[in-house]
């Protein structure tokens, strides 16, 4: 079972203030999953071959959404038994484990990316931005790739970062890749199109569920960051309590239309999936447009929104981290 005493959160917090340091610093090194697979890549193989031997034709929908809330949560379960087993490994294993999955230098170079192409030609960034969003980008001006960008990182700020940090916090390791499965498989089949609305439901509304409190820890952080962002916090929040809930996902509006009220820009609108035009709500709708400068005003509210919450694990965390270097020392000094 789950420690949820205080000295257990200390833990937690102090490894998680490592491994933020960790994924900052390193990221996500290309020479190493050149050898040897990313865990989500190994989430992802286990789920499309779930996909492939349960979503089939000869299956109608209820039946489709029974075998695919069955499979789903038997990935789930397998996810926390690992995380059970990596947990026996110790604190290294640990931080080893969370560092590698969190994703916010990652997340970071990604939006950064767009930034830079932008300034560069217009086909480079929309290459750029297509590697990052789902949605048609053959066409996109400045303003569409400058919105995609910014919606992609506060939403994946949530998703990526603040979201398994979360569940590690509250369920260690086990917690972590539970979210990581969940968020995986909700990527992959959580769509609603004819094949997957019903075999996908249970992974999407699962991960509707997981990422409820994430979300909206994460808009704070963003409010927080917005001191001296163009709109300020107060925009910030008047953004948020207007218009998170216009958004088509229950979550994915917190993030987002705090930073649009942080930057006074309006995010969202129409955007194209393939030859489909999908219309959504603007979230700021009285903001300005989007240019690719706004993409790095973005990416210094998201670095100094991880700083802010890096800041409160590491006084959370700091009884652990004390207990840790005494006990290292101990062990030094005995040698």
């Amino acid at each position: 079972m789950p420690d949820f005493s205080l000295v257990a959160f200390e833990y937690r917090a102090a490894i998680l203030v490592l491994a933020l340091a960790l994924d900052w610093i390193f990221g996500e090194p290309d020479w190493i999953w050149r050898h040897i697979p990313h865990p989500v890549v190994i989430f992802g193989k286990l789920i499309s071959g779930a996909d492939k031997r349960f979503n089939q034709r000869r299956y109608h929908g209820q039946q489709r959404r029974l075998l695919g809330a069955m499979a789903f949560f038997a990935l789930v379960a397998l996810s926390a038994i690992i995380g059970v087993g990596i947990g026996f490994l110790g604190p290294i294993a640990e931080l080893i484990c969370l560092a590698i999955l969190l994703a916010g230098r990652s997340l970071n170079q990604h939006i950064r990316a767009v930034a830079t192409a932008l300034g560069d030609n217009i086909n480079a960034a929309r290459k750029a931005i297509g590697m990052i969003v789902g949605r048609r980008t053959d066409n996109m001006d400045e303003a569409e790739i400058s919105r995609a960008a910014i919606e992609t990182g506060a939403e994946n700020l949530s998703d990526g970062v603040f979201a398994p940090a979360f569940w590690f916090l509250i369920g260690g390791i086990p917690g972590l890749l539970i979210y990581k499965m969940t968020n995986t498989a909700d990527s992959m089949i959580g769509y609603r199109n004819p094949r997957y609305f019903a075999f996908g439901w249970a992974a999407a509304r699962f991960d509707d569920l997981l990422n409820y409190i994430p979300a909206r820890l994460t808009s704070l952080f963003i409010v927080s960051a917005s001191m001296n962002a163009k709109g300020g916090v107060l925009l910030s929040i008047k953004s948020i309590l207007r218009d998170s809930k216009n958004h088509a996902s229950p979550n994915a509006g917190w993030p987002e239309s705090a930073m649009a009220g942080s930057l006074n820009l309006w995010l969202g609108g129409p955007r194209h999936y393939g030859n489909r035009l999908r219309q959504a709500t603007k979230l700021n709708g009285d903001g300005d447009d989007a240019t690719g400068a706004n993409i790095n005003h973005a990416l210094v509210i998201m670095r100094t929104a991880l700083w802010l919450f890096g800041l409160a694990l590491l006084i959370f965390g700091a009884p652990a981290l004390a207990r840790g270097m005494v006990a290292g020392w101990q062990m030094i000094a005995g040698i």
